[in-house]
């Protein structure tokens, strides 16, 4: 059986251009187009990184939380509580991940 991270791996890894390093303060980071699309704590939470206004449509609309550390940031915490919370995540992971592909700055 896979882990929580596989399974994200697996499908995110999936997309054209994308890049899985070491995230600098540990876990695993997702990068296209030199942008960070977001991070895996473990399989417990995930970071993504988002404007304060799609932040705010996010966490109102319940599909994430303020960061847990950076809560005034358009950054948001995601977390994981098994495998049925892995869809969500790659919602969140593919709205980055086509706004940085698409502009490829």
């Amino acid at each position: 059986m896979s882990t929580i991270v596989e399974m994200v791996e697996q499908e995110v890894m999936g997309w054209p251009d994308m890049e899985k390093v070491p995230h600098r303060f540990g876990g695993t980071e997702f990068r296209v187009s030199g942008h960070e699309v977001g991070h895996m704590h473990g399989g417990r939470w995930a970071d993504v990184p988002f404007s304060v206004k799609r932040r705010e449509e996010l966490v109102a609309a319940g599909r994430a939380e303020l960061h847990h550390i950076l809560p005034d940031t358009g950054w948001v915490t995601y977390r994981i509580s098994g495998p049925e919370s892995v869809p969500g995540l790659i919602e969140l992971l593919r709205m980055n991940y086509e706004h940085y592909h698409r502009v490829k700055v």
